[in-house]
Parts: structure tokens; sequence; C-alpha cells
């Protein structure tokens, strides 16, 4: 009880003094993609904003969410507050005035002290805060089976070239390396343009990695194409994936790691977001995270760009400017409500105040600490991009270039397409 009375003083702090009962019976709207587990997590996230102010949370989840946004926002009925895709629907809907601009009443300085300035920025457009950020997902992860490794005598690679000659071993065992899913329904392609991007990121600077997500490099660039080679040289060769490139093309994206536990394996790595953990834990629930299960760093590339953090976010942006709004924001935004909600779900959070032991298992922490360490961190560029490229032909291109057709020619029509993108 205790607990809950000195949160809730917190809280009270938190919300700029205002008391519950100026909230009586008020409500805020709030469109998310969210659904299942990670819908309760976040009502339970709201739970004590609500027990404290007063305030109503009217939730609404819909995987279609930019759809559904959009239309939204084109008919004058926006919801009060709405989870974004990407920091691009972020900036283009800042760009045309239809957001609120959080920063006139949240205190940026003190942000600034819990949040690197990359989230500050990325919920930026034009030098004004209008987003903030609930969670982080971690991509440059390899997934595997520590167990599964030493008994086989397999060691964790630590660079691209021990990558390679890993990769290499297991299949001149007669074994299958890597486990692949592209397979997303409407989304299918995506999980290759995290390949792409986090080999951008180790052959190449973050400035050029910028330049590429504004369009300030053509998609037949160099180091572009070098990045999708390296790429190819692991899912185009039939003897590293398990069931070649076929298999690669039509395995779903959340079923591909339970290749890694089966007895015996029929892979051994994969490469995937934190978020995977609990689609392995769904389909093998008596799997012990970090004892059967682990991951390591994407490996370096070019050493002196060494090991890049690449990730992608939970961001919210308010469109209807009401007190309840502004008491949902900054409470959101605090180290207290975020604990909640990477404690539901093992997400990551990007407030540097985030106890630690909030997170469900020292697995989580480990990821939370290569995201808080990295040297360099970088948004996931498809979600930067417009969606024409980002949601587009980049994850199209993805599927050609598995499929077998030539790199120039999916290099050339992304670019084709990206022209006239960015000219918009």
């Amino acid at each position: 009880m205790l607990k809950k009375v000195v949160f809730v003083l917190i809280l009270g702090f938190l919300l700029g003094g205002i008391c519950a009962t100026s909230f009586a019976q008020k409500t805020v709207t709030v469109l998310g993609v969210w659904g299942g587990e990670e819908r309760d997590a976040f009502l339970k996230t709201l739970e004590p904003f609500e027990a404290a102010t007063g305030i109503k949370v009217e939730f609404t989840g819909t995987r279609d969410l930019p759809a559904v946004l959009t239309t939204r926002v084109a008919a004058g009925n926006p919801p009060d507050i709405s989870v974004l895709p990407n920091p691009g629907q972020m900036q283009e809907l800042a760009k045309i005035g239809v957001l609120v601009e959080v920063g006139k009443f949240l205190d940026v300085g003190k942000l600034g002290k819990e949040y690197a300035e990359t989230w500050i920025n990325l919920g930026s457009f034009k030098g004004k805060l209008y987003a903030i950020f609930l969670s982080a997902d971690l991509k440059s992860l390899v997934w595997y089976s520590p167990e599964t490794f030493a008994d086989a005598g397999y060691a964790v690679p630590t660079s691209w070239d021990e990558l390679i000659a890993l990769s290499d071993k297991i299949a001149n065992q007669g074994k299958s390396p890597w486990s692949i899913g592209l397979e997303s329904g409407a989304a299918s392609g995506w999980p290759g343009t995290d390949w792409i991007e986090d080999i951008m990121l180790r052959i190449t600077s973050p400035e050029v990695y910028d330049k590429w997500v504004n369009h300030e490099i053509p998609w037949t660039d160099a180091v572009i194409k070098r990045a999708w080679q390296l790429f190819g040289d692991i899912v185009r060769n039939e003897k590293y994936v398990y069931g070649g490139v076929a298999t690669a093309l039509t395995a779903n994206f959340g079923e591909a790691p339970n290749l890694l536990f089966t007895t015996p394996p029929r892979a051994y790595m994969h490469k995937q977001a934190t978020f995977i953990k609990s689609f392995i834990l769904r389909y093998n629930p008596e799997l012990v995270p970090g004892k059967d299960f682990s991951f390591f760093p994407f490996p370096s590339i070019d050493a002196k760009y060494g090991t890049p953090a690449l990730g992608a976010a939970d961001m919210f942006a308010m469109f209807n400017d009401t007190p309840e709004a502004r008491a949902l924001m900054r409470y959101l935004v605090t180290a207290g409500a975020q604990e909640i909600w990477v404690a539901q779900l093992g997400k990551l959070s990007a407030n540097r105040r985030v106890n630690p032991n909030a997170y469900p298992d020292d697995l989580t922490r480990k990821a939370a600490d290569i995201l808080s360490t990295a040297p360099t961190f970088r948004f996931d560029a498809s979600d930067l991009m417009p969606a024409a490229v980002g949601s587009g032909s980049f994850w199209t291109g993805i599927l050609d270039y598995v499929g077998g057709e030539d790199l120039d020619s999916v290099l050339r029509r992304i670019e084709a397409t990206a022209v006239e993108a960015y000219k918009g």
C-alpha cells in the first residue's frame, strides 16, 4: 500500500501538480497497433495513471494502423494520441500541421537527461519535439542455443569473417547454419531489410547511412550494392539456409527460430530483433531464456565501424491538445510507466532511468545494456523512408533478389521508386 501511495504522489508531481479530481469523468482516446498480450501489457501500464488521475483511457488497437490513422486524420477525427509506425510518418504529419508540439508542455531539458540525444532528435521535426518513445527493440542480434553450440564445439563469432567461417564449418558438416524466414503476409520481405541495414552500418559511416535514408546517394551506389551482396552471400547460399531459398521465401518470420530448438537442431543461428523472444517462448514455452536460447551481437564487418545498434521503437504523438492528453503524455515518458511496460513484455526502454531490475530476465537486461552502450545507434532505415520505398520496393526488392533476380536490376527498380517518392 505504501508503494502505491508513493507512486501516486510521484505521479501527481509528474503531471504538473494537477489533482485527480480535476480530471473526473474525463477520457483520452489512444490509437495503437497492439492486440493480445501487447494490448494487455499496455492496459496494465495505464492502470496507475487511471487510478491516480481519474482519467479513462479508451484504447483502440488495429493492425492496419497507418491506413486507419490516415483516414481518421483526413476525416478530421483523429485520436487524442496515437502510436506512430515510424519517425518518417511523424515528420509527414508534423509537416502538414496536425500534430501537437509536445515540447511546449514537456520539460525537454529534463528529457535530455533521461534520453539520449538520438531519441530526442528522432521525435523532433525542424527542432521541435512532437513525439515521445515508450520502448524500443534492438535488431542487431543473432539468436542461438548456448548448449547446442557448446555440444558442437562452436565458438560465438565476433567478426564477419568468423561468422562466415562458422557458417562454412556447420555447412561442411552437412548441417544448416541459418534459419531465415521472410514471409510476413502483405509485409513479406521486411526481415531481409534488417540484414541490409545492419550490414550498411558495419561497412560505412553513420553519416553515409543517413544519406542513404534521405536518398542523398542512389540505391545503385557501390556501398549499398556491397551490403546486398554480403546479405546474398548468406541468404542465397543453399548450403547455408535450411531448406534453401525456397524455404527462406516462404517461412514465416515468427516461426523461423523454431528450427534451432528441434532434436537434432535443423539450424543453428537466426538473425532477428529482441521481440522474437516472445515468439520463441510462444512456440517453445519450456525453454529458459539465457540457458536454452540466447543471442550475440551481429558482428562487425569493417573493424573501424565497430558493432553499431540498429533498432525500432514505439512512439507516441498527440493530435488533440487537451489537459487529459497532456497528462497521459507526461506519464508515458516517465521511467515509472516504462518499467511496468518492459516488465510485462520484455521490451527495452529508451529511458536511462529505468531500473534494470524491471526487466524480466538477464537476457533482456543484456539487450538493454547493448542498446544503451552502443557507440552508434540508428533507427530502422525502411521505417524512415517514404512508404513507397521503405515498405514498398525495398520489401519486394528483397524477395526478388533472394528469389534469384539480378541485383543490379533490383537496385535500379528501387532507385526509380525512390526518385519519385522523395520528389513528393
